[in-house]
């Protein structure tokens, strides 16, 4: 980038702040705030895209959340051997794909021969459809390419510690598309990861994109101020299996100005119950099942507000 060029990002960055510091009465921090995103009353994110009714991280399995209703298309991040950036959930490719191997060790090219559909097919034969065989893994320039102007974006970084540069190639990807910087909305694009090193990080090369603590409880959830407070110096939000959630933890990290966003929550029964509790939005397999709960819910505040 020349240096006009940059001298642009900067400046853009800085109407951005400007815009951000408007809006912090909301609750959260500037870099945090936008309109939108912070207005939203519920959110609903497409875990993997409709992921309980087609073949997850793939076109198909992301139409279907945007058809349903999601607020956000969820992509978890993998990176190949030479260097690209693909949307799957886990390091290998074996429970997806019916090969065997790492992602590291795989180039873009040896992906893309990989058939990411069949598996669901066979897992699920009540909700098979021959559509789906082979469909292929995409790269998350793929799904920009696709997807990335009218769509909102939940992006997790998964075993940052794996794949060196990973949140470098990210944000520059997200600035080649226009998704992050400048004017953009800040809740265009949240990043999510395990790794509080991997959102430290991305924190300090763009401070506008909202970020997601993922936490993992084996007991009740719990946080102390201390910890509240750690988190605040980058996150806007938590997120943990719904399981370990409990209503004093939920009134505890809202009142602290964070957001709460469970996962994964498929049913019905439990995603009125999270909603009572007062949790921000959740992810769901099942975005239409989702949006149908919450239409209910605002149904019946109109007519008993």
């Amino acid at each position: 980038m020349n240096l006009e060029g940059i001298l642009v990002v900067r400046i853009n960055r800085w109407l951005a702040i400007i815009a951000f510091v408007i809006y912090t009465p909301l609750g959260l921090s500037a870099q945090a705030a936008s309109p939108s995103f912070m207005e939203m009353k519920f959110i609903n994110i497409s875990h993997r895209g409709a992921s309980g009714h087609a073949p997850e991280h793939t076109f198909t399995s992301y139409e279907l959340g945007k058809a349903m209703n999601g607020d956000y298309i969820e992509i978890d991040l993998q990176m190949t051997e030479d260097g690209e950036l693909i949307a799957l959930h886990d390091e290998t490719i074996d429970r997806t794909t019916g090969k065997k191997g790492l992602v590291k060790d795989l180039t873009r090219e040896e992906i893309k021969q990989l058939d990411a559909g069949s598996w669901f097919n066979e897992a699920f034969p009540e909700k098979a459809n021959p559509e789906y065989k082979g469909l292929q893994i995409p790269t998350l320039r793929e799904v920009f390419d696709q997807f990335g102007n009218d769509s909102k974006f939940f992006i997790e970084t998964k075993s940052p510690d794996v794949y060196p540069e990973m949140e470098e190639k990210l944000i520059n990807l997200l600035y080649e598309y226009n998704l992050i910087g400048g004017v953009n909305d800040s809740g265009n694009v949240i990043i999510q990861s395990f790794s509080a090193e991997s959102l430290r990080k991305i924190h300090a090369m763009e401070e506008s994109i909202p970020l997601i603590q993922l936490l993992s409880y084996y007991a009740p959830a719990s946080m102390t101020d201390s910890e509240i407070e750690k988190l605040k110096e980058y996150a806007v939000g938590v997120g943990m299996h719904f399981t370990a959630a409990n209503p004093a933890y939920v009134k505890k990290v809202k009142d602290s100005g964070l957001l709460i966003l469970p996962y994964t929550v498929n049913e019905k029964e439990d995603m009125e119950m999270l909603l009572d509790w007062g949790v921000n939005g959740m992810f769901t397999n099942y975005p239409d099942r989702l949006d149908e709960v919450i239409r209910k819910r605002i149904e019946r505040n109109m007519i008993h507000p």
